[in-house]
């Protein structure tokens, strides 16, 4: 396939489930319950209209920030994403060389395909690690340590999977790790004879790092990620706080006053997240618990959006609202899919051209520029005439 007629990630994502098998499909594309959490991300974003400013001279635009100190080509970082193998047998050490080519940053899974080490080893740019604690209250010590050893940047600490989210796709297509061969995955390899192949070559019984020095098999990692579903207490975060000297980002933060709290217990980064709706269902959509986390805050820490984002002009819409930068997840793990490191640059070349659109129409030559007056929320497009005065006053 020429990934250059992939004009979008909703191309993106239509070639992968061309070539993934269904049950695999699903497993990156599907989420909790009815999915309506899924549907929120992506359609509160719709909601949120756009004021452009004219007059300005846009001959260049720069999509570069900072996160945690360093320099990033755009506001677009990887987020963590586990058993990238199912996509790509080069999984995450594909997308670790591709964010550092595009100048960007990744956060690698706990359950990552490949040791936590030679990841890092193929990164150039900013890298994280996004932390699971060790299932039956054992101590994350071990594997802190080896992520600092590693060179990680950051560590990013998950807390919205106290325990599973009830995900009716995969038990419908009884969908398990390692994968379970089925008739039905049968049926779908036999017509996707290319993922197949990737699957074969990169091996069928590769492992994943779980929580160990050793790699385990799919299966062993599979239950060690289940039985280490539990709830992050605040005496969690202050260990990791007292092992980790570097920066602390944590994920799955939904409302201010946790936002505040996390905070006051040394967090550096919040990242605004329901798990792209993979957990609970109905949860908020992440857009619209940004403006809240951020007032909350009161710049006392940087903060990111994941969950939709599927356009530069989402980038634009959450940069307004008080992110620092946003992660996805999905998108990535589709161009991982269909065409391994080329797929994951073709993403990034997507929303990174996207957004320096997004930017240059709203009037803006930064990321630095961008202010709360471009947005306009649903409920202020009600406002009376007189209130739309007095605010414009204010």
């Amino acid at each position: 396939m020429e990934l250059e007629r992939l004009l979008n990630l909703a191309d993106v994502e239509r070639a992968a489930r061309r070539r993934l098998p269904a049950p695999v499909f699903d497993v990156i594309a599907g989420g909790a319950g009815d999915e309506l959490t899924i549907s929120a991300n992506s359609l509160a974003f719709d909601e949120i209209k756009l004021r452009p400013r004219n007059l300005v001279d846009i001959a260049e635009v720069d999509t570069s920030t900072t996160v945690l100190g360093q320099r990033v080509s755009m506001p677009v970082l990887l987020g963590p994403a586990g058993y990238q193998r199912m996509a790509h047998r080069d999984a995450e050490l594909a997308v670790a060389r591709t964010a550092g080519k595009a100048g960007t940053a990744f956060a690698l899974s706990t359950v990552s395909s490949y040791k936590l080490e030679d990841v890092a080893a193929e990164a150039t740019g900013p890298k994280w690690f996004q932390l699971y604690f060790p299932p039956g209250g054992r101590s994350p010590e071990k594997v802190i340590r080896r992520a600092a050893s590693a060179g990680f940047d950051a560590l990013c600490v998950t807390i919205d999977t106290p325990t599973k989210g009830l995900r009716e796709r995969d038990s419908r297509s009884n969908f398990s790790v390692p994968l379970r061969i089925s008739p039905k995955l049968l049926a779908q390899t036999a017509i996707r004879p290319s993922w197949a192949l990737d699957f074969v070559r990169g091996g069928v019984g590769r492992g994943t790092l779980g929580f160990n020095r050793k790699v385990l098999s799919m299966k062993e990692a599979g239950n060690a990620l289940s039985s280490a579903l539990r709830p992050v207490t605040e005496d969690d975060i202050r260990l990791v706080r007292e092992l980790w000297d570097g920066p602390l980002v944590i994920k799955g933060v939904l409302r201010g006053d946790q936002a505040a709290r996390l905070v006051d217990l040394g967090a550096d980064g919040i990242v605004v997240s329901n798990h792209g709706g993979r957990q609970l269902d109905t949860a908020t959509s992440t857009i619209e618990a940004l403006p809240d986390v951020v007032e909350a805050v009161a710049g006392r820490t940087e903060v990111y959006l994941d969950g939709g984002v599927r356009r530069g002009t989402d980038v634009a819409k959450a940069l307004a609202l008080g992110a620092r930068a946003v992660l996805i997840g999905r998108p990535y793990l589709y161009g991982l899919a269909v065409g391994g490191e080329a797929g994951v640059r073709r993403v990034l070349d997507i929303m990174q051209d996207e957004t320096e659109n997004a930017l240059g129409l709203l009037g803006y030559t930064s990321v630095a520029e961008v202010e709360r007056s471009c947005v306009v929320l649903p409920h202020e497009r009600w406002r009376t005439p007189l209130q739309a005065v007095v605010a414009a006053v204010d």
